[in-house]
């Protein structure tokens, strides 16, 4: 496949278009295929946060995100609009004396400084003075996934039509169809639903994205720069799209409990969202024979992996050359 002059893409969500961009920026001629159905990328709230992950992931994968986390500066830089990229960090925070004994074991881990609650609240006046600790992570960043998939979209050509066979298409193909992969490839790959609220207010209100533990319950809020918060997420081994009470409530009561303020907010969007998983919740990267490409099964991470993705397929359809980050993500390991 060295030398590919064009290549079809299944798949319209942040993966499959980051691949495109890559592969027309090196002339080739792309075709992206999009059903028009919004994946996990129109929910994720666009944490890049590679640290927050490396203790539930293998190795490898972990190699994998601390490379893309290094590649978005420049990928963002190079979509040449407002994506929402921002370097300001994470507060990790704790509310409980058994909250801040589980983040403890994280913040070691992670080399990060414990701050005090005076420490934090200058940080973030809106802070809950319940908040007994926490820790910054400066590492960590954030972009708005909505404002990357348009301005991907922006710059591609995409057909507006849903592919159930892969002999429809000539060519070489690159399969990147979240959870509809399955069905194309007969690989494994289940939805994870979940639920994520956005709310609007007054900009200003917080600086940093917040992951924390409140009383026993995990939740992150994302604050963007027009005054957006996103709150998140529930994670369900359930196909069904329910915005369900308990889910909306569970996530407000933490928030809340997190800033008082958000209190006034308006709820403005309750949406739910299926996350591509695998059995060893790792991507599927690389052939599955000499015609197709797989790059899906991201998990939780599609956002973050995008830039990596995108760099390792066009390799491999430029060259014909396995990248060694490609090795543990074949395709194939499920067959």
């Amino acid at each position: 496949m060295s030398g590919v002059s064009g290549v079809a893409i299944v798949g319209g969500g942040i993966i499959g278009l980051s691949i495109a961009w890559r592969l027309v920026r090196e002339g080739v001629d792309v075709t992206v295929y999009d059903d028009g159905v919004d994946g996990a990328w129109h929910v994720a709230a666009g944490m890049l946060a590679p640290g927050g992950e490396s203790a539930f992931e293998t190795p490898a994968l972990v190699g994998l995100l601390e490379r893309s986390a290094e590649l978005w500066p420049g990928f963002a830089a190079e979509l040449g609009a407002d994506v929402g990229y921002d370097e300001t960090g994470t507060l990790s925070l704790a509310m409980t004396a058994d909250d801040v004994a589980e983040a403890s074991r994280v913040w070691d881990r992670r080399k990060l400084t414990r701050l005090r609650p005076s420490e934090l609240r200058e940080l973030e006046s809106s802070l809950s003075p319940r908040v007994r600790a926490g820790a910054l992570d400066l590492q960590e960043r954030q972009v708005d996934p909505r404002r990357v998939v348009a301005a991907l979209r922006a710059r591609l050509r995409i057909v507006p039509r849903r592919i159930t066979d892969l002999s429809e298409l000539d060519g070489p193909v690159v399969v990147a169809a979240g959870c509809g992969t399955a069905a194309l490839t007969g690989l494994p790959v289940r939805p994870v639903k979940g639920q994520v609220l956005r709310l609007h207010g007054e900009p200003g209100l917080l600086r940093h994205v917040l992951d924390a533990t409140v009383d026993g319950r995990e939740v992150y809020v994302v604050p963007r720069a027009d005054g957006e918060v996103v709150v998140g997420a529930t994670q369900e081994e359930r196909t069904d799209r329910l915005v369900t009470a308990g889910a909306v409530h569970d996530l407000l009561r933490a928030a809340i409990d997190l800033l008082p303020a958000l209190a006034e907010f308006e709820l403005a969007e309750t949406t739910v969202g299926h996350r591509p998983g695998t059995p060893d919740n790792a991507p599927l990267l690389g052939r599955l024979d000499d015609r197709v490409v797989v790059a899906a099964g991201h998990h939780r991470n599609g956002v973050l992996l995008a830039p990596v993705t995108a760099d390792l397929v066009a390799r491999l359809l430029l060259t014909g050359e396995a990248d060694p980050l490609l090795a543990g993500f074949s395709p194939r390991r499920f067959r």
